[in-house]
């Protein structure tokens, strides 16, 4: 099973958005219509984005060894390296043969695109815990805009800004900038603009500008994973208006762009949201939303019950809504309660089937939880980073705006379901898993205030290494070994690129525990700089080839999938226990680094595993950790902290504290 937040790569200074033409707009028109105007359309440079590479064989072969050295006894690693040799010059190299001809037939895709849908299309585990993350927003800056009423309109409407903007053509395309000073222009995007479509991206890259893929946005919107019998299916209605609202597990919907498709006044959302928080039904006895919780095929089965007994038509105004409002009815204690709350809730009030729902507590906490087959953390955050801007900067409404004088009873339409006794058991049985499941996950968080970024950066190491590492130290300190650990990193900077794997686990970061975990008094603060150093420099290196499709595990998992869809024996290499074990990712970890987030999660990939979202700031290190009950995330954190101390001390040259 693969980490879910998949942010890790691109510093944000990026962008993004789907095409259509730039047209000129009326200042009338553009008013509160739309998040941005960019001059350049967004999808200006999707034609001409670089195909992702296909690694050399041998290439993949000597990293994946070199990933596996840390985790095998010398017997178990001159097994895999016989193996390796084997596929190597053996079934391996007619794969790899197959797999470049096929890549070469489909120059529209890239070789993982297919493959990688397949993945998460074809798993039957429920989505919640097991795939989909959450992002939360910092609270506004102007604390009496927390009101839920209030922020539930403003990020409302900011989230129907983004819209506009990407479907008009207006929303600025996503570009890596490695010399703002020269790309991030007014004068170079009058430029690029006039450079056709088949050329842009080399225009860019003259300046050193790389415009990232964006091919996911235009399924923000109007989508919804449809449960499918063995496979599901991504389902779009971009012609659909209204909102869905979900609150107390009732179902409301109401229209948030006119028939022109303009947004509707932000006084009339106001005042629906204020009519939905005002209906003081009880929750239902058979809340619906337990559904999108359970295995996908029994969902599946129960949704077909559904559509039989006559739900098909109010089924598609759910699956069509332009997104989800969650108006939760309590406040949020805590950071931990937040986790939770905004990672998997009570069961009733999220449709975690959607592309993404919108999160607000009752004191107006905020964050998004989102799918992850149709798209990646990039595009997310993206999202999240402009309509925290948006709806901090330009607010629709103030705390003293009133809402519109509207019939919001005829406006608003509240959703029923008819169920039979069949769904109704399932429903039942949805609960009792969830419920279960829940129960068993822990989460825990830090924040290591002796400093961050700055710091580090002033040591001459990478921030991100410095993380890794002490996630390593600490799992040594804890359970005595190395683990197999995954680091997500985007591979947008390539045409329907989704995601490489980054191998923090190496023969530097084990060697580097050990010193630092059994036996630090053996080597002075130097030595243990130099090795943190040199760790830092093979992290470095392996974020490079990973973030240039230049790493292992795609490759090998494309290899297997032709594997298997052309008939052929799983070939000796994936049978090999280490090749399962190196794929049980106990440590999975993903990055994200953004003014408008406050926390960010996922739960563990695996039943014995750690799920850790983790941040580096300029003067501190944040990181906030899931497990099941076979693990410890509050022990497990304590011993993070104390690798970030050890290493901090070395630094600093004193002597390590036992």
């Amino acid at each position: 099973m693969r980490a879910r937040l998949l942010l890790r790569a691109w510093p944000r200074d990026l962008a993004v958005g789907l095409a259509a033409p730039c047209r000129t707009l009326s200042a009338r028109f553009q008013r509160g219509q739309y998040l941005q105007r960019s001059i350049v359309p967004p999808m200006h440079f999707q034609d001409s984005l670089p195909r992702l590479p296909i690694p050399k064989l041998e290439d993949t072969m000597r990293r994946y060894l070199s990933a596996q050295k840390p985790l095998l006894d010398d017997g178990q690693f001159r097994k895999t390296e016989e193996l390796c040799k084997n596929f190597e010059n053996g079934i391996g190299k007619k794969l790899h043969e197959q797999l470049v001809a096929q890549d070469k037939q489909n120059k529209h895709t890239s070789y993982i695109s297919g493959p990688w849908f397949d993945m998460y299309l074809t798993a039957r585990n429920p989505i919640v815990l097991n795939f989909n993350p959450f992002m939360a927003f910092h609270p506004d800056p102007k604390s009496e805009y927390n009101d839920q009423l209030t922020r539930a309109t403003n990020l409302t409407v900011s989230a129907l800004r983004f819209l506009k903007a990407l479907r008009a053509g207006l929303l600025e395309p996503e570009v890596f900038h490695l010399n703002p000073a020269r790309s991030d222009t007014a004068t170079f995007k009058r430029l690029i603009r006039l450079v056709p479509s088949a050329l842009s991206w080399y225009g860019a890259y003259l300046v050193k500008a790389y415009p990232l893929d964006m091919s996911q946005y235009f399924r923000l919107f109007n989508s919804t994973r449809l449960p499918r019998p063995r496979r599901d299916e991504l389902f779009t209605d971009d012609k659909a208006r209204h909102l869905l609202v979900l609150r107390k597990g009732h179902f409301y919907v109401f229209d948030v762009l006119d028939q022109d498709g303009k947004i509707v006044s932000a006084s009339e959302i106001q005042a629906h949201l204020k009519y939905i928080l005002s209906d003081r039904s009880l929750a239902p006895e058979f809340p619906l939303a337990y559904l999108t919780s359970e295995d996908r095929d029994i969902w599946a089965g129960l949704r077909q019950k559904l559509v039989q007994g006559g739900n098909e038509e109010t089924l598609r105004r759910v699956d069509a809504a332009v997104f989800c409002l969650c108006l939760d009815d309590f406040p949020v204690k805590d950071l931990i309660h937040l986790s939770h709350s905004m990672l998997h809730g009570d069961g009733t009030n999220r449709w975690f089937d959607k592309s993404f729902n919108l999160i607000l507590a009752e004191d107006g906490t905020a964050a998004v939880h989102f799918e992850h087959a149709w798209g990646d953390g990039v595009a997310v955050l993206r999202f999240l980073n402009e309509v925290f801007k948006d709806s901090t900067q330009a607010p629709a409404v103030t705390p003293q705006s009133p809402p519109a004088r509207t019939d919001s009873s005829r406006a608003v339409q509240k959703l029923s379901f008819k169920l039979d006794d069949a769904v109704k058991a399932g429903i039942s049985a949805a609960k009792a898993k969830f419920d279960a499941t829940v129960k068993t996950l822990t989460i825990d968080c830090i924040q290591f205030q002796r400093g961050g970024k700055e710091f580090l950066k002033g040591q001459k190491v990478s921030p991100d290494s410095v993380a890794q590492l002490a996630f390593q130290m600490a799992f040594l300190r804890q359970y005595g070994q190395t683990v197999a650990t995954y680091e997500s990193c985007s591979t947008a900077a390539f045409k329907h690129g989704r995601t490489e794997t980054i191998r923090p686990a190496s023969v530097f970061t084990k060697r580097c525990s050990e010193a630092f975990v059994r036996e630090p008094s053996k080597h002075s603060a130097a030595a243990l700089r130099q090795m943190v150093a040199e760790c830092s420099e093979y992290h470095n290196q392996l974020t490079r080839e990973a973030a240039m499709g230049q790493a292992l595990t795609e490759h090998l998992f494309a290899l297997r999938t032709l594997a298997k869809a052309k008939g052929i024996a799983l070939p000796e290499l994936y049978l090999d226990p280490a090749y399962k074990q190196i794929n049980h990712n106990i440590l999975s970890t993903s990055t994200l680094s953004s003014p408008a987030v406050n926390l960010g999660g996922f739960a563990p990939v695996v039943p014995d595993g750690f799920g850790i979202g983790y941040a580096v700031h300029n003067n501190w290190i944040g990181c906030n950790v899931s497990a099941y009950q076979s693990r410890n995330a509050r022990e497990f954190l304590q011993c993070v902290e104390k690798a970030l101390e050890d290493m901090f001390d070395a630094f600093e040259g004193k002597a390590i504290k036992t």
